[in-house]
């Protein structure tokens, strides 16, 4: 039987966690101190998006396509709006309980549910194409590209399908580990083949062809005696740079490998569930204490750590300009130098947390809260 955990949970049976020590269950966050801004984070609009993820620990990705951007709700409710300006292009009811965020491909939208239900719809109008059954639940964004829709289950398959009628083409298949943290990497297409991350803290590309793996590396290695102890997965999405490919996993490495072959250029020891994101000099990186790391492209070297924020659930960093920003669970959004890390910006966009990874499009960063809220911000000067 493989046993799912979401994150939180897993803070709590973790060695050294304050329970062991005869503390609280987890670490609390960090307050947040006055800062000197040097810029400000303005909000160009806001939607309500439904019901957001209503509770469940979900990361509900919206994606940003062609000028529009397309959410969902954890009811099953997708809206495409005007990524400039928030106003509703058109609205589906899907009645499926929305596990994972929103893909797009090949003119399509994309969602997966809990019980494995991969929905198509035209991306012109929301009407839909094909609905498709994987083999388990779909916690990351399907993607498409050349014709075929990649969809990675939480038991470790990792599906194509054929994107224009929904039909299975192939499966690449890995044995996954007993006990692994609830969330699943989005596949990233790029160039004909598919970057895959694993439970098992492997990174594997495979053609989008035929699902054939042309290369598979070990990222970190399961170590310990315990289960939890062993656990190395890959949840984030794969950041593809020139012939680069960087992710890090839980309780193990930050790694970039070599796109073609898959050998390592660098690696360094790093533990991340929510993921990095990288620009064309650094990988910023949130580890699992909400250290935000900025690290040399080139070779892994630390440039700077911010640890302003420990202990906040801090969201995948994002860059914009000279800034990374990063949102966390009292719904704050903050924006950090790009050359020292220091807090320079702050805004609350919600009283939730966000889960989903902030959007870059152009000058526009968009956040997706919890409890639904859409929002849009740019960055101006002071």
């Amino acid at each position: 039987m493989r046993v799912l955990l979401p994150l939180l949970l897993l803070a709590l049976a973790l060695p050294g966690c304050a329970w062991l020590r005869g503390g609280d269950n987890t670490e609390p966050p960090t307050e947040l101190q006055d800062i000197e801004a040097g810029i400000e984070l303005q909000r160009q609009w806001s939607r309500d998006i439904g019901a957001g993820s209503g509770g469940k620990f979900l990361r509900l990705q919206p994606v940003v396509d062609g000028g529009r951007i397309f959410a969902v709700d954890h009811k099953g409710r997708v809206m495409a709006l005007e990524a400039g300006t928030g106003e509703p292009v058109w609205e589906r009811d899907t009645d499926l309980p929305i596990s994972g965020g929103v893909g797009t491909g090949d003119g399509l939208i994309l969602v997966g549910s809990i019980e494995g239900e991969v929905l198509a719809l035209d991306w012109r109008d929301g009407s839909e194409v094909w609905r498709a059954r994987v083999s388990g639940e779909v916690l990351a964004p399907p993607q498409a590209a050349r014709g075929v829709a990649v969809v990675q289950s939480v038991d470790g398959d990792v599906t194509g399908l054929d994107s224009a009628t929904g039909e299975r083409l192939w499966v690449f298949d890995r044995t996954v580990p007993a006990l692994s943290l609830r969330g699943t990497s989005t596949p990233a297409l790029v160039e004909g083949f598919a970057i895959i991350g694993q439970d098992s803290g492997k990174l594997a590309a495979v053609e989008l062809e035929r699902g054939l793996p042309v290369w598979e590396t070990a990222i970190s290695r399961p170590a310990g005696r315990s289960e939890l102890e062993r656990m190395v997965d890959i949840d984030s999405p794969p950041r593809i740079q020139g012939n680069a490919v960087y992710t890090v996993t839980y309780q193990g490495h930050v790694a970039a490998v070599e796109g073609n072959s898959g050998n390592k250029f660098w690696d360094r020891e790093m533990s991340s569930a929510v993921g990095l994101g990288v620009d064309f000099r650094h990988v910023y990186v949130t580890d699992q204490d909400s250290r935000v790391w900025a690290l040399d492209r080139r070779n892994g070297s630390a440039i700077w750590q911010n640890e302003r924020l420990l202990h906040r659930q801090l969201t995948t960093p994002v860059a914009l300009d000279d800034h990374v920003l990063v949102a966390d669970l009292e719904g704050y959004l903050h924006a950090l130098s790009r050359f020292d890390g220091a807090i320079v910006g702050r805004t609350r966009v919600t009283g939730d947390p966000v889960l989903s990874i902030p959007v870059v499009d152009g000058d526009t960063v968009y956040i997706y809260a919890s409890d639904g809220t859409l929002a849009a911000y740019k960055i101006s000067g002071l």
